[in-house]
C-alpha cells in the first residue's frame, strides 16, 4: 500500500505549487524513516542549484535534516518543471544501497502526464537518444541510432477535448526521456513542454508514484497526487 501524505490520507488538495515558498520542503514530505525521505517537488524548483545561481532543492536541503546533522542526498533528478515523488537519503549506506538499486533498474518510477491528441491502447518506446544543440532552439535530446538505449512503457488512461492522460513507466533513465518519447514516440507532446511541446501554459508531467525496494526491509512505495495545475483531469484517478 502506498504511504501518501497526512492531506492525502484526510482528502485534502495538494499544496499548491506556487505556495511552496512559504511552505517550504518540509511540509511537502511524503514518507520519512531513518533511511529515506520522499518529497513531493513542486514545479517551478530544480534539484541541482542552476549555473546561474537562484532556488533549488539543493539549497533547501537543510529544511530536510528532521534532527539528523547531516544533510540529506537527492538520489536522482526530475526537471525544473516537473513535479512528483524525489527521494532523498538520510546517510552513507542508504545512498548506496539506493544508488545501487538505480543502476541496476530496481526503482520503479511512473508519471502521469497530458499530451497534445486522443490516444488509445499502450505499449512501449523504444528509441535511443542523444543530445543535440543549435543557436537557434539550444539543446534538447533527440533520436539517434548512435544514442543511450531509451525505453518508456505508456497507457492511455483518459481522453478529454482531444488530450489525453497517459501513464508514463521508463525503463532506462535518460534526460528528458518521458519527455522526448511523448514527442517521437507517440507524436503528442505533453503539454507545456517548452521544449518538445509549445510551451503554452505549465508543464503537465507529474512524477507520480516511486517504488524503491529495500532488500528485507519494507519497500519505499509512496504516491504524489495530482497537483493543482492539472485541473479537472485530478478527477480522472
Amino acid at each position: 500500500m502506498h504511504q501518501v501524505s497526512e492531506r492525502a490520507r484526510h482528502g485534502e488538495a495538494p499544496i499548491d505549487d506556487s505556495k511552496m515558498a512559504a511552505s517550504g520542503l518540509a511540509a511537502r514530505v511524503l514518507f520519512i524513516d531513518a533511511e529515506a525521505i520522499v518529497i513531493d517537488k513542486p514545479a517551478g524548483l530544480p534539484v541541482d542549484e542552476p549555473m546561474a545561481g537562484g532556488d533549488s532543492v539543493a539549497r533547501r536541503l537543510n529544511e530536510l535534516t528532521f534532527g539528523f546533522q547531516r544533510l540529506p542526498s537527492p538520489m536522482h533528478r526530475l526537471d525544473r518543471d516537473t513535479s512528483g515523488c524525489l527521494l532523498l537519503a538520510r546517510n552513507p549506506k542508504a545512498r548506496a544501497r539506493f544508488g545501487s538499486a538505480f543502476e541496476a533498474g530496481e526503482v520503479e518510477k511512473t508519471y502521469l502526464a497530458i499530451v497534445e491528441g486522443a490516444l488509445e491502447g499502450e505499449g512501449t518506446i523504444d528509441l535511443p537518444l542523444a543530445k543535440a544543440s543549435s543557436r537557434e532552439q539550444g539543446w534538447r535530446m533527440v533520436v539517434d541510432e548512435k544514442g543511450k538505449p531509451a525505453q518508456s512503457r505508456w497507457k492511455a488512461l483518459q481522453q478529454r477535448d482531444g488530450r489525453t492522460l497517459v501513464e508514463f513507466r521508463p525503463v532506462t533513465g535518460r534526460t528528458h526521456q518521458i519527455r522526448s518519447h511523448a514527442l517521437y514516440g507517440l507524436s503528442a507532446p505533453i503539454i507545456g513542454d517548452p521544449v518538445y511541446g509549445r510551451g503554452e501554459g505549465p508543464m503537465l508531467l507529474h512524477a507520480f508514484a516511486l517504488v524503491v525496494p529495500r532488500g528485507r526491509k519494507p519497500a519505499i512505495d509512496v504516491t504524489a497526487p495530482l497537483p493543482e495545475r492539472f485541473g479537472e483531469w485530478r478527477d480522472a484517478l
